[in-house]
């Protein structure tokens, strides 16, 4: 069993860490504070190579597998979260046109987005649908050969600043399966009847833009249509497993980062005559959060190997990750805030930011006792 990275893998790894040190480092409280989307950082990001790092390289991307997005999306997250979800998610939804998109959708939404272009969103959430994916009720009626949407979108990643996003529509509401009749439709920025308003004061991941998305007799054509028709809820629940890695590997990211910076004030930091990284006690918690971070890594390493591969038992390895990473992203913080004390609770010191922006990460793609869920409904599956 190989547990090592590539060589290039490594390289990779340092690479994003020295952009994310130089470029969002020094900038990522201000953009924190003002809630602010950091369009000049994406833009240098996508020169790297990053904003359609798993796109295949004939639409403009690098062609990183899983695993080497989880290094990127680590290494990201270990310095901000906020601006590094900004970059791994300039292109979130596009998995569903690499699957299930023509070449034409191919061609026209995935380069604009690798060479830093565009920006694009997955519109799934809805006001009363959390959770509950099946129970969409933003619309989607055939007109001719026009597709005309009516409904509403909530807590959308991009949503203010996206150019185009795939909506997941109901499409044929008379079906009897309650997980058939939906389908994921592009739909692009300017069509008439679009709007969307900025969601702010959220508790983390600031710079990061979230929006309420309105369709209101919304038309696209019917080459609009990503993949076949009444397939949506299948093709997303493909897309979970991949997009969960991420969130788990987000998670490892901010533990790591948590963890780096604690261990560093534990050092510098003197009380009663000696550096506090002496007492037992803060031995100890330092202990525990680079011990469980490193646990959450290899769980998230695997899932995203799964991925790469295909293996049968990737959804509950997916969930499995993101329910772990995620928790220990929490406890870390929690725990880097109470060894810098008084300093942890204002935001002279990184760990304020970071303690904020882990809950979001038992929260989005699916909530932590969704993945419990998840996991207990595989597991009894498999034992049938």
């Amino acid at each position: 069993m190989e547990f090592g990275l590539t060589q290039e893998q490594e390289q990779l790894r340092d690479e994003v860490r020295r952009f994310a040190e130089n470029e969002i480092a020094p900038v990522a409280g201000e953009y924190d504070r003002e809630e602010k989307y950091p369009a000049e950082i994406v833009e240098k990001a996508a020169e790297m190579g990053l904003t359609g790092a798993h796109f295949p390289m004939e639409y403009g991307g690098v062609g990183y597998s899983t695993l080497e997005m989880a290094l990127i999306t680590e290494e990201l997250f270990a310095v901000d979260p906020g601006i590094g979800l900004c970059v791994t998610s300039a292109g979130f939804g596009a998995e569903a046109i690499m699957e299930y998109g023509t070449e034409e959708q191919k061609e026209e939404y995935l380069r604009p987005i690798a060479e830093g272009e565009a920006v694009m969103g997955a519109a799934i959430s809805e006001p009363h649908a959390g959770s509950d994916v099946s129970s969409i009720s933003t619309s989607a009626r055939k007109d001719g050969d026009e597709w005309v949407l009516n409904g509403s979108k909530m807590w959308i990643t991009n949503g203010s600043v996206g150019d185009y996003f795939v909506v997941m529509c109901e499409t044929d509401p008379d079906v009897g399966d309650r997980y058939t009749g939906f389908s994921q439709i592009l739909v692009e920025r300017d069509r008439d009847g679009f709007e969307s308003e900025k969601i702010t004061g959220k508790m983390g991941i600031r710079a990061s833009d979230t929006a309420e998305l309105r369709f209101d007799d919304v038309r696209v054509p019917e080459e609009n249509l990503v993949g076949q028709r009444g397939m949506g809820f299948p093709q997303l629940m493909q897309f979970f497993d991949e997009t969960r890695t991420m969130v788990a590997a987000q998670a490892v990211g901010i533990a790591k980062g948590a963890a780096e910076r604690a261990l560093s004030y534990a050092e510098e930091r003197e009380q009663f005559g000696r550096s506090i990284s002496e007492f037992q006690s803060i031995r100890h918690k330092l202990s525990e959060m680079h011990t469980r971070t490193e646990a959450a890594r290899q769980l998230t390493y695997k899932s995203a190997w799964s991925v790469d591969n295909a293996e049968e038992d990737l959804t509950m390895l997916a969930s499995m990750a993101k329910e772990f990473a995620s928790d220990v992203a929490t406890d870390v913080a929690d725990e880097a805030v109470q060894i810098h004390g008084g300093a942890g609770f204002v935001d002279d010191f990184d760990v304020e930011r970071l303690y904020r922006d882990s809950k979001i990460t038992q929260i989005y793609e699916g909530t932590t006792e969704i993945q419990k869920n998840i996991v207990a409904r595989e597991l009894l599956d498999e034992g049938r």
